[in-house]
């Protein structure tokens, strides 16, 4: 059984003479470090996993309310969660399917819109909404399971690669040595500035403001999407029991405004915005959680392999890429990256290690297609629908109406969105 180790020098000596060693390092505690951290154990690899909040017990959603992180899982999510043996360990009450997604353009006519259907693409369901917590609890409770995977909660200091492996010095003076180091650390990933990874960073000067919603019409099983006049993007994703989870990307001004909104003004803005078609939707809102924001941005590694000397290091999750929301396919991007790199590590050769050129390589090469191309048509379609001009908004407009007239074009976004992953 598998515990998190607190941090504390009686655990460990305070110098780094004493040295751990392990198969892979696993460095973050969000749902990407998490899922990766389990499926490497389960593949017989010895894994340690670290970062400074794995102590904190994440509680098991329950109640009328929902929590503020609210994600969509991809079928490729779902198979691979499926794989690590947590998927039918859910609360499914508090999960839904998405059997519909409705995106309506900006001059609020009726032919400016797109409809995906999975009944039309030949599958159950295009996604499923879910709670971050709801996610991240099965994976703590598996994980105590797990007699090859070890957390500990404390925080990497610094690390040293070289040619058979890396050392990671913890914050409590202590030190690990590992053949292979997962960075699951995040947009801003400490490992790969100190491994010089560059990274291309853009800001959208925006912000995601999130709240749910309970809706008094039936949401029939719909994630909705707006794209307004100006730039903002406002997608409803439906959550059981009649209620949404708002993402609302717009100017970081417009956003701290909208956080200091009471349920009234919100049923004025409602009223006013995407002309009032999203109370026509889905009847009166009213608010369900506290509103939060973030900032938005664009972020791709270069590398997702290093150092670039003797690679010893994968990059996965935020520490490769960061997209813009309007896709909902940034955690199911980051949750391919575990995907892939299961595969390669639990189909190597007996000879090779888990941090062999050849498999990092081929880990490199898979994933950097696959992130290149939804970086691109996101980063494209949020731009296209900021532009202001008339022509700009009469092309784009256009353009949703004419891919909603082409089983083939849709088909294939669907195909996208839905994923792939192997195991076999």
């Amino acid at each position: 059984m598998s515990e998190v180790s607190p941090n504390s020098p009686t655990n460990y000596p305070g110098h780094s003479a004493q040295i751990r060693t392990t198969d892979v390092l696993v460095v973050g505690g969000g749902i990407t470090g998490k899922a990766c951290a389990l499926g490497l154990a389960q593949i017989g690899l010895q894994t340690i996993e670290i970062a400074p909040d794995l102590g904190q017990n994440v509680e098991s959603p329950q109640g009328a309310q929902w929590g503020q992180r609210i994600y969509a899982f991809s079928p490729s999510t779902q198979k691979l969660l499926a794989h690590l043996q947590i998927w039918d360990a859910l609360d499914h009450s508090r999960l839904q399917a998405v059997r519909d997604m409705r995106i309506y353009g900006d001059r609020g006519e009726k032919n400016d819109q797109l409809h995906l259907s999975a009944f039309e693409a030949g599958t159950p369901q295009l996604a499923w909404i879910g709670e971050s917590n709801l996610i991240e609890h099965t994976l703590d409770q598996a994980s105590r399971f797990q007699n090859k995977l070890e957390r500990i909660s404390d925080a990497v200091n610094c690390i040293e690669a070289d040619a058979d492996g890396v050392t990671a010095h913890l914050a409590n003076g202590s030190a690990i040595r590992a053949k292979l180091l997962v960075a699951a650390d995040g947009a801003n990933s400490p490992i790969r500035t100190e491994l010089g990874i560059t990274a291309t960073e853009e800001s959208y000067s925006q912000s995601a403001v999130v709240a749910n919603w309970t809706c008094t019409y039936p949401h029939l099983e719909t994630a909705f999407q707006w794209f307004l006049p100006g730039g903002d993007i406002v997608a409803m994703l439906p959550l059981p029991d009649k209620q949404v989870s708002m993402v609302w990307s717009t100017s970081s001004e417009n956003a701290a405004q909208l956080l200091q909104l009471n349920q009234d003004q919100w049923a004025d803005q409602f009223s006013t915005i995407a002309n009032g078609a999203i109370i026509k939707q889905l009847g009166d809102l009213t608010l369900n959680s506290v509103p939060a924001a973030f900032p938005l941005r664009k972020i791709r590694a270069q590398r997702f392999i290093g150092p670039e000397a003797s690679p010893k290091v994968v990059l996965i999750g935020d520490a490769a890429h960061v997209m813009h929301p309007l896709a909902g396919q940034g955690l199911n991007l980051g949750l391919r990256d575990v995907a892939v790199l299961l595969h390669i590590l639990g189909k190597r050769e007996s000879f090779r290690s888990p941090s062999d050129l050849v498999l990092l390589r081929r880990y490199e090469r898979q994933r950097q297609g696959d992130t290149s191309a939804l970086l691109w048509v996101t980063d494209k379609l949020k731009k296209l629908f900021s532009a202001s001009s008339n022509t700009e908004r009469q092309l784009r407009n256009w353009g949703l109406g004419l891919v909603n007239k082409s089983h083939f074009i849709k088909q294939r976004l669907i195909e996208r969105a839905l994923g792939e992953v192997d195991f076999d």
